[in-house]
């Protein structure tokens, strides 16, 4: 099973992307485990994800986060504002798969 973390400022603005993901999820059969955290959270997670996405609010995190993940060898993508804003969760979800 895959796990991929969502990250925004605080975890909220994530949560219906989340719900699309897994709607997505369940519908191509993947056995996927999606959830959404705030920044101060995430390092909470660190050792059971296998990539980390950032809100496009919270795209200035990328390097930061690429380096506090750099042992744990988990990729981090920034989702791509306009399937954010369409809240788009089958191409983010195939998105996060490809990077994994």
């Amino acid at each position: 099973m895959k796990n991929i973390m969502l990250v925004c400022s605080a975890g909220m603005s994530t949560s219906l992307l989340v719900k699309k993901m897994e709607k997505a999820e369940e519908e191509k059969g993947e056995e996927v485990n999606i959830f959404a955290v705030s920044e101060a959270e995430a390092n909470n997670h660190f050792n059971e994800i296998d990539i980390l996405l950032l809100g496009p609010q919270v795209r200035f995190l990328k390097d930061k986060m690429e380096k506090q993940l750099g042992s744990y060898n988990v990729p981090v993508a920034v989702i791509d504002s306009v399937d954010y804003g369409m809240v788009n969760g089958e191409k983010v979800l195939e998105s996060a798969l490809k990077e994994i």
